[in-house]
């Protein structure tokens, strides 16, 4: 003690301040730097795959029922097939009574009725086109019958099958090998891992065009949500662009994250309105050339969460205020089939107005100036949903359409040239804009690769086409 005594009466009054001054600004720095390190999906505008530990939610006594349908909900049963769907009908009967051996007589009431589904014994029919040559007398030499177009160049796989190929790879995130193995067990059909490569080369050209129809269509669509995320192409960092507009989806696999895409998918006069993230690429987009954008209010929720746990008081109480009016905001827009029209717009914009206020006043605390910032640059690009029908608040639905190519990204683990990147890319759009319009994607790769064998005119995604 006195040692320690002795070292503290060296310094002055004026030099212990500084020293506590400087340890107290070194403390907040510290705090607020494991703030952000503690930042999640929840609280940020961090992917839920990049949290590596997710706290249990907490469950208030909720959610200790049984697993399955709950007492009191409607029994949901499929469809019995129809007369034309029955490939045969069999009848079991009985001779005599199992009972007393006695004769019967048919009952008029109905029998047990079971319908099942089963596999062909070999569900894989094997061709032989034979072109046959003739001899012309007149003109003195062999003429041969020609093929058609679509046997000629499909060659040992037919289009069926070849989508089926297609399907597992770009659908089920199968790999060749998957693939390979499938066929040989199932199917009793053994094809190399080239020619597997072959066949979905294949389906990415049959898909060039329909593909083509949607990237040119995107210019004229009303309203877009876009969002991005990153792929892996031979071990070279891209990104996976994916524009959402009501009835299709496109993605785009393209070497930069920046504005210069939008430029080249939208061009430099888009008079629709995008919604998407506070990313800059957005902002510089929608400052350059004047594109309306609508600002997903999810993200800065996330963002107003982050403030409400910082660990100083005043940027928390004001993370608190603006989470407050958010919340009031996202009331009154779940009560919107409740309410008349007029009257709904009115208490939106009023809860619109009380927000921006709050938000404005910011104290001087740079996270909290940051969000500050937001309302008062970008307050009306937050709220365009307000005023423009048809605009959702979030930009939920590119990211649920992500979601899938996610998944793809880490089982397949990424491409290797851009022969992989353009049949993702169009795959990927076949598969979501088929979900969108309810349709069945096996039965789209199965009329593209017959119409491009068959050098026909190609099907169409577009919305209302033939």
């Amino acid at each position: 003690m006195s040692a320690c005594k002795e070292r503290l009466e060296r310094f002055t009054t004026e030099q212990l301040i500084a020293i506590i001054m400087d340890l107290r600004r070194r403390v907040a720095d510290l705090e607020a730097e494991v703030a952000r390190l503690r930042k999640d999906s929840s609280n940020s505008s961090k992917p839920p795959s990049s949290d590596i530990v997710k706290p249990p939610r907490p469950t208030d006594g909720k959610g200790s029922g049984k697993i399955g349908g709950q007492p009191g909900h409607p029994r949901h049963e499929r469809e019995p097939f129809g007369p034309e769907d029955i490939d045969s009908v069999m009848e079991h009967t009985l001779e005599n009574c199992p009972d007393c051996q006695g004769p019967l007589v048919m009952a008029r009431r109905k029998g047990r009725v079971v319908q099942r589904v089963e596999l062909a014994e070999n569900p894989v029919e094997v061709e032989e086109h034979r072109a046959l040559v003739y001899w012309c007398r007149r003109c003195r030499k062999f003429q041969r019958a020609p093929m058609p177009p679509e046997i000629a160049g499909g060659g040992l796989v037919g289009p069926r099958l070849t989508a089926l190929v297609a399907y597992l790879k770009g659908g089920c995130h199968a790999s060749y090998a998957t693939i390979q193995a499938y066929l040989r067990d199932v199917m009793d059909v053994r094809l190399s891992t080239g020619h597997l490569v072959k066949l979905t080369g294949k389906v990415r050209d049959s898909l060039s065009v329909p593909y083509g129809e949607l990237l040119a269509a995107l210019r004229s669509q009303g309203r877009l949500n876009v969002d991005e995320t990153g792929h892996k192409d031979s071990g070279e960092n891209y990104w996976t662009w994916v524009f959402r507009a009501e009835l299709y989806t496109l993605f785009r696999i393209d070497p930069s994250r920046g504005s210069e895409v939008l430029v080249l998918t939208l061009g430099r006069q888009y008079e629709g309105t995008l919604g998407c993230d506070y990313f800059s690429a957005y902002r510089k987009y929608m400052g350059e050339f004047n594109v309306q954008v609508q600002f997903c209010l999810a993200h800065l929720i996330r963002d107003v969460k982050f403030l409400t746990t910082h660990p100083d008081r005043v940027t928390a109480a004001y993370g608190e205020r603006v989470l407050e009016g958010l919340r009031r905001l996202f009331h009154v827009i779940h009560r919107r089939e409740k309410m008349e029209e007029g009257r709904f717009q009115r208490a939106l914009e009023k809860a619109r107005r009380e927000l921006v206020a709050v938000g404005k006043r910011a104290p001087e605390r740079s996270e909290a100036r940051n969000i500050a910032q937001r309302f008062l640059k970008h307050g009306q690009a937050y709220f365009r949903f307000i005023t423009t029908p048809g605009i959702e608040p979030t930009n939920n639905l590119a990211e649920q359409a992500l979601r899938f190519v996610v998944i793809d990204r880490r089982v397949t683990q990424g491409t290797r040239g851009e022969a992989g990147r353009r049949w993702c890319e169009r795959v990927w759009t076949v598969i979501a804009t088929c979900a969108q319009q309810h349709r069945s994607v096996f039965d789209f790769l199965h009329s593209a690769v017959h119409a491009h064998l068959a050098a026909q005119r190609a099907p169409s995604l577009l919305p209302n086409s033939s």
